[in-house]
């Protein structure tokens, strides 16, 4: 069964980045990528991504020679200056309304073939699908640092159930399901 999850990582204080869209919190952090909650088990379960422009423009900004992801790839933004990466299957649309986001998620299980749907971030993305109850999982890392501002984790309410945790390196992992 495909299930849309935001796996993410956050600071103790739930800020996702800075004010500036830095993540230099997390990449200064200690984590096994083949350990409990890795990304390397989590990207085998992916079929299909979803971002918001800020993510991407982040990623192209940080890795403007390559494209991370072999699946399809959408990115929600109501600008028009967005190109997609030369040769990835990037698709640039806006959802903005819940049936469009509706609509879209059904593309992107369509697209998954079966595997799960990645809401790469960032948090308020997250929570305009937990909204139009789309959104099945949710699971964080919390880093041992605190920011004080910034992108936060999810910026709406959203019930949420632990059903698992572990610790992987200098991170405390929680994986949640949402309540609906």
């Amino acid at each position: 069964m495909t299930r849309t999850v935001y796996y993410t990582a956050t600071t103790l204080d739930g800020f996702i980045a800075t004010p500036e869209h830095s993540l230099d919190w997390l990449l200064s952090r200690q984590i096994d990528q083949d350990g409990p909650f890795g990304y390397k088990d989590f990207e085998k379960r992916i079929g299909a991504v979803v971002m918001g422009a800020s993510t991407y423009r982040w990623i192209r900004r940080h890795e403007p020679d390559s494209w991370a992801y072999a699946i399809p790839t959408w990115v929600l933004t109501h600008s028009r200056d967005l190109e997609p990466f030369p040769g990835a299957d990037i698709r640039i649309t806006a959802a903005d309304s819940p049936e469009a986001l509706t609509t879209l998620h059904g593309e992107l299980v369509a697209a998954a073939g079966g595997r799960d749907v990645w809401v790469v971030g960032g948090g308020d993305l997250a929570g305009q699908f937990a909204e139009a109850g789309l959104l099945d999982e949710l699971v964080v890392s919390i880093a041992p640092v605190t920011i004080g501002a910034g992108a936060p984790l999810l910026p709406r309410h959203v019930e949420l159930v632990r059903t698992e945790w572990a610790v992987n390196g200098e991170f405390v992992c929680v994986r949640y399901d949402v309540v609906r």
